[in-house]
């Protein structure tokens, strides 16, 4: 096999369907027989001058496949199978791929320098490979200009790979050094410059010593600023990407360089190629999202002088980046895609304008509003246009107050806008703007209505009659009638939206069954619209949307019938289920909420319990999430009575447990097993052991993806509570779990932010697993079996107080914890919580909190623990 890999390889990229697939199975055949001469082939194949291009990059791309995937669990068996090949082996592969890096082929050097990363990135954490980066840094000074850009582009994909606490600082100094010096104007070769730039994208991360030496940053930004005025358009543009990289990383460093890269930056935004001029517009989109941040995490109260460390640079920069900002806007393309996902230079300016909106509020208004009215009106569609983009991109951040008198003499301007303007783009903007109009200055919060009873009949009327128009203007139609309804959503009997309930039904209805409803996401957005006026609807629409429900049903029993489709068909049905079952959730939700009219719709359960089972038929993962959510609805509504349809419901249930491809379903699967315990009670009892057991495998399983755990956990505790000290026969299985679980995720201490939102929901899951079996086992003789866990529980409670970064949900099960256990354990518990430091830290925490939830639950936990210590 060795011999023919080659030709294997080719045979591999033939498109004879036929050769390609044998050619495929003999690859896979040879890497399942013997891994390492496997790897070997491979990596002599890519290294061998005298093979084809095509046969060593293809080479190249299946060694890096057998090093990384994106599932974790795969990612993991990939690594430790590489760590366990012979050394040996190991060492002959990397020579080859070393040596390739100075091959004459781009495609070859390039493929090898990403599996030397890869394996850089599995290796340089475990100790090993410790020579590689020396190795690296010594070829840059004596290699030509070709093999100098494939070290350099190692170099990058290394500090993409790997973590920065990996690499030594004397090492991290060394590689800067080469990549800036690479980067630098005097580097006369364009591709090493090039790669130099990308590299030091990457690298960013490793210099944190380097940016708090002034000198050293100094030299750094001198280096990027120059290249952001190469001759070469991919420089410029990698150089403004290193810009991006440092204003999040580095922002608290910006101070001496923002007036020099505001020059740079206006001059691309003026002036460049757009791909230039669209990062220099994310410099400043970026400086916002940290300003923002600086000022939500202090809550914006403070002075100037205080030591918060927000150096204002978009407050400072305002009166001459907002007319930079607005320049853009006239920048539209003439056939411009309006589906989403498209991105052009106007739409970046608008969304940085309206970042700008947010980081600086009121300050914004009278800068933008001379372009406003100065355009709004102009012959030429480009400048009514970005007048109105300009509008709608910075209703976000300044009071309602401030907007309110601007909004309502923009209000008849924009709905005779969206009726009469002969241009879709302005047409398609003016929409967007009103429901930007409708989420931001109207509602409860908004003192001054916008809506009143003189406009609210003008008002729908347009929308109904836009959401007519072409399918992207319709779209956008939908969308503010949506914000519109949201606005509504605290008032109880009587909304000014209820004349208009029948028609704007009927019109949403209406326009699902468009023929060009599949385009711009318009039946989509026409669904969401519809859930959100029936979920926002007052009291007395509810006879309405009684009729609505048979009307819902009847369209799902439809979709059911239809025979014989094809893929696209399909695909286009399976999309129109899962919205119907979505609507008949909000449907089910809205009509179970009161008696009168739960008692009329009940007769429809056994119709639409049918429908459910039979979407299941149907093996699509959206339609089975969207179903399985109604179906908790449903059962949350049908109480006890929903035992009756679980025998034949089970085995859905069952798959959607066992769903690990599709973790989503699997996640809400989870889910809505809670709202059956609540449903049931013990009647859930016959099918607790086949739940049970599936639970405890997804746990113990490393296939299975992580944010199934934590609603996992909690349904743990909504069986427990479901079915009391039956569930002692769990026991043995759930506590362990529950105790690694607890040890695992209490170790936070340098996570970012994303672990540490995902282990508060795991600490929150845990916890309410906890909380479920205390209240199911009390008074009951089974509570002896809990008091040996109840120091491990402190100890987890303790460790999670200790470390500082519990959000509001977490602190508030916790506290239910605290007084579970004593209300449960009684004085086996009081006094070892006495003991504990941080639950009367936490509990004094708690009760002196604004939350008056919070403070309620502190107040029960402390008179609980009260009367188990007196006991």
């Amino acid at each position: 096999m060795a011999m023919e890999v080659t030709q294997v390889l080719l045979n591999a990229q033939s498109i004879d369907g036929t050769v390609r697939k044998h050619a495929e199975e003999s690859l896979k055949q040879f890497q399942e027989q013997n891994l390492p001469i496997f790897l070997l082939s491979l990596s002599a194949e890519l290294a061998n001058e005298e093979k084809p291009v095509d046969s060593r990059k293809l080479a190249g791309l299946i060694i890096k496949n057998a090093l990384d995937a994106k599932e974790q669990h795969r990612k993991f068996e990939l690594i430790q199978s590489w760590l366990q090949l012979d050394g040996g082996f190991k060492s002959q592969m990397k020579n080859y791929l070393i040596q390739t890096l100075t091959s004459p082929v781009a495609d070859a050097r390039s493929t090898a320098s990403q599996v030397v990363a890869k394996i850089a990135g599995i290796e340089l954490p475990q100790k090993q490979w410790p020579e590689l980066i020396g190795l690296l840094l010594s070829n840059i000074h004596q290699l030509p200009p070709h093999s100098k850009q494939a070290t350099l582009e190692t170099l990058g994909y290394l500090c993409e790979e790997v973590s920065h606490d990996v690499v030594d600082q004397e090492h991290v100094n060394k590689i800067l050094t080469a990549v800036v010096q690479g980067m630098s104007s005097s580097e006369n070769n364009v591709e090493v410059r090039l790669a130099a730039s990308r590299a030091l994208y990457n690298a960013i991360g490793f210099a944190q010593a380097n940016f708090s030496n002034d000198m050293e940053r100094d030299y750094i930004m001198r280096v990027i600023c120059e290249a952001t005025l190469s001759p070469e358009v991919k420089i410029r543009q990698a150089a403004f990407e290193c810009l991006v990289s440092i204003s999040s990383s580095y922002y608290e460093k910006l101070s001496a360089y923002i007036p020099d890269i505001f020059n740079i930056t206006a001059k691309a935004v003026r002036e460049d190629e757009e791909v230039v001029a669209l990062q220099a517009i994310e410099f400043w989109s970026s400086i916002c999202d940290e300003e923002i941040d600086i000022l939500e995490d202090y809550g914006g109260e403070f002075s100037g002088d205080s030591d918060i460390p927000c150096f204002y640079f978009i407050k400072q920069a305002l009166p001459a980046l907002v007319p930079m900002l607005l320049e853009t806007l006239l920048k539209q393309e003439e056939d411009q895609d309006l589906d989403e996902g498209a991105w052009n230079i106007a739409m970046a300016g608008g969304t940085c304008l309206g970042l700008v909106a947010r980081t600086v509020g009121d300050d914004i208004v009278p800068l933008i509003m001379p372009f406003i009215e100065g355009n709004l009106s102009k012959p030429d569609w480009r400048q009514r246009e970005a007048a109105t983009y300009a509008f709608g991109s910075i209703l976000e951040g300044p009071s309602p107050e401030k907007l309110v008198e601007t909004v309502n003499a923009g209000l008849h301007y924009m709905l005779n806008a969206l009726t009469n303007d002969p241009n879709s783009h302005v047409k398609d903007t003016t929409a967007w703007t009103l429901g930007r109009i409708f989420e931001f200055v109207h509602g409860s919060a908004v003192d001054t209505p916008i809506i009143t009873p003189a406009n609210c009949q003008q008002i729908i009327t347009v929308l109904l009659q836009s959401m007519k128009d072409a399918p992207n203007v319709a779209e956008k139609a939908c969308g503010a009638l949506y914000f519109l309804a949201q606005g509504y959503e605290d008032v109880v009997s009587s909304s000014p939206l209820t004349p208009f309930f029948q028609e704007v039904v009927q019109s949403l209805l209406a326009v699902t069954h468009r023929e060009d409803s599949g385009e711009s996401r318009l039946r989509i957005a026409a669904y969401e619209t519809l859930n959100e006026i029936v979920r926002c609807s007052a009291e007395e629409t509810t006879p309405m949307v009684l009729q609505l429900a048979p009307v819902i049903m009847n369209e799902l029993h439809h979709t059911l019938e239809a025979q014989k489709l094809s893929s696209d068909q399909r695909e286009k049905q399976n999309e129109l289920q899962g919205l119907l079952c979505g609507c008949l959730q909000v449907i089910i939700q809205k009509l179970t909420s009161s008696e009168p009219t739960k008692y009329v719709f009940m007769q429809y359960v056994d119709q639409i319990m049918g429908l459910f089972l039979r979407v299941f038929v149907n093996r699509n993962a959206t339609v089975h999430e969207e179903a399985m959510l109604a179906i908790g609805a449903l059962a949350y509504a049908s109480g006890p009575d929903f035992a009756k349809y679980m025998p034949e419901f089970y085995k859905y249930l069952e798959m959607g447990l066992q769903n690990f491809d599709e973790y989503q379903v699997c996640a809400v699967t989870v889910g809505v097993v809670g709202d059956i315990c609540r449903a049931l009670e013990d009647k859930i009892l016959p099918y607790c052991d086949g739940i049970m057991t599936h639970l405890l495998k997804n746990l113990s399983s490393n296939q299975m993806h992580r944010s199934v755990k934590p609603p996992t956990f909690s349904c743990f505790g909504d069986i427990a509570l479901a079915i009391g000290q039956n569930f002692e026969k769990y026991f043995i299985y759930a506590m362990p779990m529950l105790q690694t679980a607890a040890e695992l995720c209490n170790h936070t201490s340098g996570a970012d932010d994303e672990l540490i939102e995902y282990t508060n929901l795991l600490r929150n899951g845990i916890l309410e697993a906890y909380s479920g079996i205390f209240q199911g086992f009390k008074n009951s003789p089974k509570v002896q079996l809990l008091v040996s866990y109840v120091p491990s529980i402190l100890q987890f409670l303790d460790v999670m107080y200790m470390e500082k970064d519990m959000d509001e949900v977490v602190m508030k099960t916790a506290i239910g914890v605290i007084g579970d256990l004593a209300d449960t354990l009684g004085n086996h518990a009081g006094s070892l919580i006495q003991h504990s430091l941080s639950c009367k830290d936490l509990l004094d925490e708690c009760i002196s909190s604004e939350d008056p939830l919070l403070k309620e639950s502190a107040e029960w936990a402390k008179l609980a623990i009260t009367r188990a210590i007196s006991v």
